[in-house]
C-alpha cells in the first residue's frame, strides 16, 4: 500500500527532558499521565512544550505501577480500570484546557497497550474510559487488534499505529521486551521502515511478512539514540515522498 503521509509519535514526559530531542521531529506526542511513569510538574512541563511546537497532544495512560514502568500486565489485578484510565485522561484534558487545546488521541502504555490489542474485556475498558471522559477523540493501535475492531464497532475514530523500534511477532503484536530483538537499534530501525515504505509490510521475528496498513509510526524516547533515529526516519520518510502531518 503507497503512504502519501504518516505521523510521527512518542511517548513523552516519561523522563525529565525526554521531550526536547523530539518535539522538534514529531507531530503528536503521547503524554504520560503518572502511572507508570511522569505526571505532576513533568506533564504540565511536557504539554507546554508540545504545543509550543505545534505538537499535537495525547494522553498516555497505563496500569497503575509506576515500580514495573507500567510493562507488566495486571489484567487480573485492577477491579476499577475503567475508572483508573480515564482519571489519568482527565489530567491531560485538564492541562490541555489551560491552553485553550484539545486532546488529541489516548495511546495506552506498555502492557496496557499490549493487553488491549489481545484481550476484548481491557479493549473495552480502555473504549469505556475514553467514552466516558474524551468520546470523540482518536484511539492509537495496532492494525487488526481487538481495540480496533471494538473501535469501529462502537465508532469510535481508531488511528492504525506502526512502530520504528520494535520487533514484530508473526501475529502482528510486538515482540515482548523480555526477549532479545524485541528494541531495533538505529540501522535495524532504518531497515525496517525502508521495508515499510517498498513494500507496506514488516518482517516479523520468524521471517513472515506482515502487511501494515498505518497512520501513525512510533518512536520511543527511552530507546537509544531516539531522536537520531527519529530524525532519520523522517528524511527517509520525506526523500521518499512522504509527507509527515499530524493525523
Amino acid at each position: 500500500m503507497p503512504y502519501t503521509t504518516l505521523d510521527l509519535n512518542a511517548d513523552l514526559g516519561e523522563t525529565e527532558g525526554d521531550y526536547l530531542g523530539l518535539l522538534p521531529l514529531i507531530t503528536s506526542a503521547n503524554v504520560a499521565c503518572g502511572a507508570h511513569a511522569g505526571g505532576g510538574s513533568l506533564l504540565t512541563e511536557t504539554v507546554k512544550a508540545a504545543l509550543e511546537q505545534g505538537v499535537q497532544v495525547g494522553a498516555h495512560p497505563s496500569y497503575p505501577d509506576r515500580e514495573n514502568f507500567g510493562r507488566l500486565s495486571m489484567r487480573d489485578q485492577v477491579t476499577n480500570l475503567v475508572e483508573v484510565i480515564a482519571e489519568q485522561v482527565k489530567l491531560v484534558i485538564a492541562e490541555l484546557q489551560k491552553h485553550g487545546a484539545r486532546l488529541s488521541h489516548v495511546k495506552a502504555h506498555g502492557a496496557l497497550y499490549n493487553d488491549a490489542m489481545v484481550h476484548e474485556d481491557i479493549a473495552q475498558a480502555v473504549i469505556d474510559a475514553i467514552k466516558e471522559v474524551a468520546p470523540d477523540t482518536k484511539v492509537l493501535g495496532l492494525p487488526n487488534s481487538v481495540l480496533e475492531r471494538l473501535c469501529k464497532e462502537q465508532g469510535l475514530n481508531f488511528i492504525a499505529e506502526g512502530f520504528l523500534d520494535r520487533a514484530y511477532s508473526p501475529d502482528g503484536t510486538l515482540v515482548p521486551r523480555t526477549q532479545a530483538g524485541a528494541v531495533l537499534d538505529h540501522d535495524e530501525a532504518l531497515n525496517q521502515i525502508e521495508h515499510l515504505i517498498a513494500t507496506g509490510t514488516v518482517t516479523s521475528s520468524n521471517g513472515v511478512s506482515i502487511s501494515l496498513d498505518i497512520q501513525t509510526l512510533c518512536v520511543h524516547a527511552d530507546t537509544p539514540d531516539a531522536a537520531q533515529t527519529a530524525a532519520d526516519v523522517k528524511n527517509l520518510l520525506i526523500a521518499s515522498g512522504i509527507k509527515v502531518e499530524a493525523f
